[in-house]
């Protein structure tokens, strides 16, 4: 096994307990692992941070338990170096910078897979859910799954690409959207929204932000929106949306808000031909996605699901913040203030990402 030494026996992380409405995060140390075979031992130099962590750790989503894996230190964006290689490893070594992803690995041989759809593979393991995530600072990756950060891609801008600049990649690329068009993306001044912003404008399309505070409403325009609504200030946010784009409407909305009120007003936006791509998360049970079935067939409209990015679109997104069409919009955190910044992310109050130092 090819080490970079020393690694120490054990390092910080962010640990969950009495996972569920009342959970609890703190900081504390926890053993380093050590690479099997086929594996990487990555040092985090950062985490971003997203929602999906707080449901995990709420436990509010159709999916399996944190606890039933035992693992305690949830996180899915992260970039780092690689300190250590297992056995088996080809084409990469010590000092190699390194991002880890939402899926930790799937089986690499099913129809999902081959088909650029592999985060909906059965055998898929999702990072800081099945697996220790990048809430903690040593983990270890499958080497086939870890993904290469190019240079000029800085770790801070790097960790939140690696979900939320690949999750809106793919969103993009499943909308079918063609430059030129109108595209609102509801949510546009957060942590995914703003991602979503500067990569519709590199396609070329034509971006309405919808959010809510001045504070937003400058980051959007500054990213690329040709024009800014906001859903607190607004009386008929889909008119407006309307008017905006050639009162028609839009060709595409894309929810990154998890709201029940942002998924019942996206096909009001729209102009015939047009959809909607479901990307942001509600609470099970919570909101619903279309509209009365009527009012989609008379107007041809189609709503979508879109989970997140695949290698493919990991790779993209990366490209486009290689050549600086790219460039996520955060706040930074010390280690020791991770469970500060959750509560923030928790709350709203995050204009774009958050992402954690653990050099801090």
């Amino acid at each position: 096994m090819d080490i970079q030494s020393p690694i120490p026996q054990q390092c910080k992380a962010g640990v969950v307990s009495n996972n569920g409405t009342d959970y609890q995060l703190t900081v504390e140390d926890v053993p380093v692992p050590s690479p099997g075979p086929d594996q990487l031992l990555i040092k985090m130099n950062v985490t971003g941070l997203c929602y999906s962590d707080i449901h995990y750790m709420l436990e509010d989503l159709p999916l399996p338990r944190m606890g039933d894996y035992g693992v305690r230190s949830p996180g899915h964006e992260g970039a780092g170096v690689v300190v250590a290689v297992g056995s088996g490893v080809i084409g990469w070594k010590v000092g190699d910078r390194a991002g880890i992803a939402p899926t930790w690995d799937t089986c690499m041989s099913c129809d999902l897979c081959s088909s650029d759809m592999e985060c909906h593979c059965p055998h898929a393991v999702p990072t800081g859910l099945k697996v220790p995530g990048t809430y903690q600072q040593y983990i270890v990756s499958p080497a086939r799954y870890t993904t290469l950060i190019p240079n000029g891609v800085d770790d801070f801008s790097a960790g939140p690409i690696m979900c939320s600049g690949s999750t809106m990649f793919r969103a993009l690329r499943e909308s079918n959207l063609r430059a030129g068009q109108w595209v609102v993306i509801m949510g546009a001044g957060g942590g995914v929204g703003h991602m979503g912003v500067q990569i519709a404008k590199s396609m070329g399309l034509r971006v309405i932000g919808v959010d809510t505070g001045e504070d937003k409403e400058v980051l959007c325009l500054e990213l690329g929106c040709e024009a800014f609504v906001d859903h607190l200030k607004s009386t008929n946010l889909s008119q407006d949306v309307r008017d905006i784009a050639d009162g028609k409407g839009a060709h595409g909305v894309l929810v990154t808000a998890s709201s029940a009120a942002a998924y019942r007003v996206a096909p009001r936006m729209l102009r015939i031909g047009g959809i909607v791509v479901c990307v942001g998360m509600p609470t099970s049970g919570t909101a619903f996605a279309g509209d009365d079935p009527m009012y989609l067939i008379l107007n041809n409209l189609k709503v979508v699901g879109s989970l997140t990015g695949s290698r493919q679109d990991t790779a993209g997104a990366l490209s486009l913040a290689a050549r600086g069409l790219l460039k996520p919009m955060y706040e930074s955190f010390g280690i020791q203030e991770l469970p500060e910044a959750v509560s923030r992310l928790r709350q709203g109050k995050v204009r774009g990402r958050c992402v954690v130092d653990f050099k801090v």
